[in-house]
């Protein structure tokens, strides 16, 4: 089912590009669970037009995608760092309120 809708998808807006769909569901969890829900959709148009900018292509999406996902882990890290030194369980709600400084 996901597949046939990114086909369609691709078809419809004009683009001509094979990606790994893996990686930016990856990155989409990754942005979801480390920082917030509203992050994942978001973080991968960011990625896709970073990638854009960088010249296009799959290598520039996994590149953009990987920068991303790190950051990612950064964020859940000091949110869970934050959390442990506050007594705050949620780390400050998904990062809405602990997010790195």
């Amino acid at each position: 089912m996901v597949d046939e809708w990114i086909a369609a998808a691709k078809t419809e807006l004009g683009i001509d590009l094979d990606v790994d769909t893996r990686v930016l569901l990856d990155l989409a969890r990754d942005a979801a669970h480390g920082v917030a829900r509203p992050a994942a959709p978001l973080t991968t148009f960011l990625v896709g037009y970073a990638a854009g900018r960088a010249g296009g292509g799959p290598e520039a999406v996994r590149a953009a995608a990987e920068k991303a996902a790190a950051l990612a882990g950064r964020w859940a890290e000091q949110a869970a760092a934050d959390a442990a030194r506050t007594g705050d369980p949620d780390g400050g709600a998904a990062g809405t309120a602990g997010a790195p400084e």
